[in-house]
């Protein structure tokens, strides 16, 4: 049976980005129930990485990582939620495995090169050691569990690589423990990195450009009806583009053709509408509106989702703190597995003492 092991950083609200890049698809995978053990973390320890001048904003992030899983549709009951931080085995774990990789096959690792360069420190600033070691880090987190399927977006698929690196690594060194992961990325290829709503290549917290799966209606509205869409499509019989177009990227990740039906009955399906606009005699306020009206079908149970937890606080951190404890018992029991391996489980070898014996007398 699957293990699953996937996380976020909490360093803001969770966005539609996350959504439809890795959030969707754990849900789609808890609900067949095709594992064995499905493990989600909140990513703090790797979040101060970068975040070091300002913890509190980490701290503060922490609940609202959580409501989002909930709200989405995640069950305590089907998933174990926990906080990376808690878990004491993988800063260890972190420790072993740093032997095991060169500092420039990290730094060019594609995911940590791209950071690097959006957080500034290939300029005035040095880059955090702990920053660095990003993906030997990850690589604990995956492997502690024995994670076999991790749900990523595209932008993690170097780290992905680099833990199986780890992993054939450790094994061949010293023996069998460690299990290979394997990525999972969503069906719809549209939905590997959704842009933000200014057409940034990225959906961001940094840049500003996000939608947030906890925006109410008015802010979802105001948002949709800014996007960009196509610079030139400046009149209504004006012929517009497709390609980099905001609206219709967002469009290719969240229409059905059961929502022409629903809300915009002269077309069939999503291709009718893209050649209608490409032609020319398609304004973009129509298809924002559309667009919006989608979005907010997917958005309003999730909001709901998101009041009935923010009523039962004591509720959701008791689901994070039990989570954390379980983890914790699954993380150290591969961690034994991987000292003994090692020949560094002293203490619980009986054969170290009874060498030391022969050794000396």
């Amino acid at each position: 049976m699957n293990i699953i092991l996937t996380g976020d950083r909490p360093t803001g609200k969770l966005h539609i980005g996350h959504y439809v890049g890795s959030l969707r698809e754990r849900v789609n995978l808890q609900n067949k129930g095709d594992y064995q053990d499905m493990f989600i973390m909140i990513a703090d320890s790797q979040a101060l990485t970068d975040n070091s001048g300002n913890p509190q904003k980490v701290r503060d992030n922490v609940m609202e990582v959580m409501l989002d899983y909930l709200s989405v549709g995640l069950d305590p009951q089907k998933v174990t939620f926990f906080i990376q931080s808690g878990v004491s085995a993988l800063p260890e774990l972190t420790a072993y495995y740093m032997n095991l990789v060169t500092l420039p096959r990290v730094l060019r690792n594609p995911t940590v090169k791209s950071e690097v360069k959006l957080r500034g420190f290939d300029n005035d600033k040095g880059i955090p050691v702990g920053f660095a070691n990003y993906p030997i880090s990850q690589a604990a987190d995956i492997t502690a569990f024995k994670a076999n399927i991790v749900p990523v977006g595209e932008d993690q698929l170097p780290m992905i690589e680099q833990a199986r690196e780890i992993v054939r690594s450790f094994n061949s060194t010293y023996s069998e423990v460690l299990v290979e992961p394997k990525e999972l990325l969503p069906e719809n290829k549209n939905c590997y990195r959704l842009p933000g709503t200014d057409g940034q290549a990225k959906m961001s917290k940094s840049l500003g450009n996000c939608i947030y799966l906890s925006d109410d209606s008015e802010t979802l509205k105001k948002k949709v009806m800014s996007m960009y869409t196509d610079k030139d499509h400046i009149k209504i019989e004006d012929p517009g583009k497709i390609e980099g177009n905001t609206v219709f990227t967002y469009l290719d990740a969240f229409c059905k053709d059961e929502h022409f039906q629903k809300y915009l009955n002269e077309y069939n399906n999503l291709d009718e509408l893209k050649s209608h606009y490409q032609k020319g005699g398609l304004g973009d306020v129509k298809v924002k509106k559309f667009l919006l009206a989608i979005l907010e079908e997917e958005l309003e149970p999730i909001r709901q989702r998101r009041k009935y937890y923010e009523a039962r606080i004591e509720e959701v951190y008791n689901y994070l703190k039990n989570g954390t404890n379980k983890a914790n018992e699954y993380a150290n029991k591969t961690l034994n597995e991987v000292k003994m391996a090692m020949g560094i489980n002293y203490f619980n070898d009986d054969n170290f003492i009874k060498e030391q014996i022969n050794k000396y007398n």
